[in-house]
């Protein structure tokens, strides 16, 4: 993206947020004070207090970093202290960054002179397990490559870095990105054990991008990176009451982020609040990516995040098959939107049967060539087939369960050159776009919404997840860009509503996004309960 694309787009987000009055809810009782104290809290050793973290967007703090009243050192000892104190509870954090402080100072120095390098400059970020950092480890989750760090930067580390983003530290994730088991357990990995739900903690955080998004949830990041090929930003958002975006397949770099399928993987921003979301999602395309100039544009060309729902037409995709409760949050929203101006119709995507029954297979042969290139590059097991038998003889790599089914398919599955496989995939390349692409020509659409989520089922290593989610599998397997906000709760529960658009319509999706998000007013702090009981 070129540079006058960046300013124009962060130059709207700003004015979306800091001149329209659009706070996140509860921020203005949360508010600093003249003195850089809040009204509502007292503030901790770092001079931050929790409260205010819990709503505060990028712009916000950028513009207390611009008048001096905070420092990029204080809201990382903020984050930091969150971590120590809350994060014993949901177990999403494995490790925080010894240099981090050290980068919040170099960020300081740069506002003092006023010569911040952008959006994220003195913002910390949480990346998940599976990014590479060539300083701390990065091991999928897996105690197979538990050991030295992989030495170089994933490509988007590097975007971060050199947008002056503070890495706090890594995030748990589902062993694997849950590609291993038949029947996993999402949120648990041999690294980090079982990462909890912050509303109910026996409940489970959905898919791989779980510690990501619990920490968002427990405000222990301001941001933090996930990763899908095919649900696990999304869902993690959804079912963890915050925003998580699937980039347009290509627009982030998959260079050095450990993979599953080269045909669907993402890396992509998850926040609180999707003006952080779209300020990331600028940051992490960076200048080796010129088609998102038509992606994002400027405020004259969709690129803005305070757009109207009026006229909108935004089809709903119901999927009864969730329960009657998430369908009741679904009706909500529907009158809600409408409310505001949109057109709400409903819509039933076609060819999805067919999509479920060739992804996996196709994601079988990829998964074998695309582990057994990035094992290549670290010291640990060399291939899928070395990766397996360490798991056989590492019974802490069995603790919670010891399948490894869909590796051991993987290695058995027709390589990615077979005629079949390649008939596979142009199959499922074809039948994805047309099934978003046709559903929105046929109604004249400017998104489809979905819920991304049921209510969180509970965590039980013996029966494994409770994870038929269809609703993210058409953006994913086509490589269009799916967008979670929070939609509502289902008692304690949070249920996101998945927005998907077509391809390359990431910085309009998001300026929905961020209209959608403002008249559900969904957003809340999870209370940590222990349970729901029966």
């Amino acid at each position: 993206m070129g540079k006058r694309s960046t300013v124009s787009l962060i130059a709207a987000l700003a004015a979306g947020t800091l001149l329209t009055g659009t706070l996140s809810p509860g921020a203005e009782a949360a508010a600093p004070g003249a003195d850089g104290s809040s009204r509502a809290d007292a503030a901790g050793s770092s001079g931050v207090p929790d409260r205010y973290l819990d709503t505060v967007t990028i712009p916000q703090l950028q513009a207390r970093m611009a008048d001096g009243s905070l420092t990029s050192s204080a809201l990382t000892r903020a984050y930091l202290r969150r971590i120590k104190t809350v994060d014993p509870k949901i177990h999403a954090v494995l490790r925080t960054n010894p240099k981090a402080l050290r980068q919040a100072a170099a960020s300081d120095a740069r506002h003092r002179h006023g010569k911040p390098l952008g959006p994220l400059d003195g913002i910390p970020v949480l990346l998940k397990d599976n990014v590479n950092t060539r300083d701390m480890p990065t091991t999928a989750g897996s105690l197979a490559l538990a050991g030295s760090p992989p030495g170089t930067d994933a490509a988007l580390v590097t975007k971060l870095k050199d947008a002056g983003a503070v890495i706090l530290g890594k995030a748990n994730l589902s062993e694997w990105a849950n590609f291993r088991a038949a029947k996993p357990t999402s949120g648990w990995s041999a690294v980090g054990g079982q990462t909890h739900n912050p509303f109910v903690l026996d409940r489970n955080p959905c898919g791989s991008s779980s510690g990501s998004a619990a920490a968002l949830a427990a405000s222990l990041s301001q941001v933090a990176i996930g990763t899908e090929t095919d649900g696990s930003i999304v869902c993690p958002a959804g079912m963890n009451g915050v925003v998580g975006h699937k980039p347009s397949l290509g627009l982030v770099s998959q260079s050095g982020v450990v993979p599953i399928s080269a045909e669907q993987d993402t890396a992509g921003p998850m926040a609180r609040n999707v003006v952080d979301t779209a300020l990331t999602l600028s940051v992490l395309t960076g200048d080796d990516t010129p088609r998102l100039d038509a992606a994002v544009g400027g405020p004259g060309d969709g690129g803005t995040l305070h757009g109207s729902l009026r006229g909108k037409r935004i089809g709903l995709w119901r999927l009864p098959s969730l329960g009657p409760e998430v369908d009741a949050v679904m009706t909500r929203t529907a009158r809600k939107l409408r409310a505001a101006g949109a057109e709400v119709v409903e819509v039933t995507p076609p060819y999805q049967a067919r999509l479920a029954e060739l992804e996996f297979p196709a994601l079988l042969s990829e998964f074998h060539r695309d582990i057994d290139a990035y094992l290549g590059t670290r010291k640990g097991p060399r291939d899928l087939a070395a990766l397996i038998e360490f798991n056989r003889t590492h019974p802490a790599e069995q603790t919670c369960f010891a399948g490894q089914e869909l590796f051991e398919q993987a290695l058995a599955a027709p390589p990615t050159t077979d005629p079949k496989y390649r008939a596979m995939r142009a199959e499922l390349k074809d039948l994805s776009g047309r099934s978003l692409d046709e559903t929105m020509a046929a109604h004249d659409l400017d998104a489809i919404a979905a819920p991304t989520n049921p209510p969180a089922w509970t965590t039980d290593c013996a029966r494994g997840d409770n994870d038929v989610i269809p609703s993210s599998t058409p953006a994913a397997v086509a490589g269009y860009p799916s967008l979670s906000v929070p939609a509502g709760r289902v008692g304690e529960l949070p249920v996101g509503l998945l927005l998907m658009a077509g391809d390359r319509q990431d910085a309009k999706l998001l300026s929905l996004g961020a209209a959608v998000e403002r008249r559900l007013n969904a957003w809340r702090a999870p209370r940590y309960l222990p349970t729901l009981g029966r």
